[in-house]
């Protein structure tokens, strides 16, 4: 089956004093860049007769083989470079000079 999930959300970044209240919360990550909450407004299922089956294999390090690479202070310059507008263009919010 497949879940959808509907709702307004709220995005914080690690400037925001919410982000530090929330973050406690999963285990830590380097290069963790935003947490999203969700209020959900509705919930739906479907069948999913179309979805290709896929088994999980692990957790990938990637990310935080990268990021412990970078240092805090370069996955900060890599954001503030890649990551303060979306593919589209649109502002992301991640202007990561007000975090340092």
């Amino acid at each position: 089956m497949i879940l959808r999930a509907y709702g307004k959300a709220n995005i914080f970044h690690p400037r925001d004093a919410e982000f530090e209240n929330l973050i406690s919360q999963f285990p830590e990550i380097p290069g963790s860049r935003q947490i999203i909450e969700l209020n959900i407004e509705l919930v739906q299922t479907s069948c999913g007769f179309a979805v290709p089956l896929m088994d999980f294999k692990s957790e990938r390090q990637t990310l935080q083989d990268w990021s412990l690479k970078k240092g805090a202070q370069g996955v900060l310059d890599y954001q503030q470079e890649k990551n303060t507008l979306s593919l589209d263009g649109f502002e992301t919010g991640l202007n990561t000079t007000s975090n340092i």
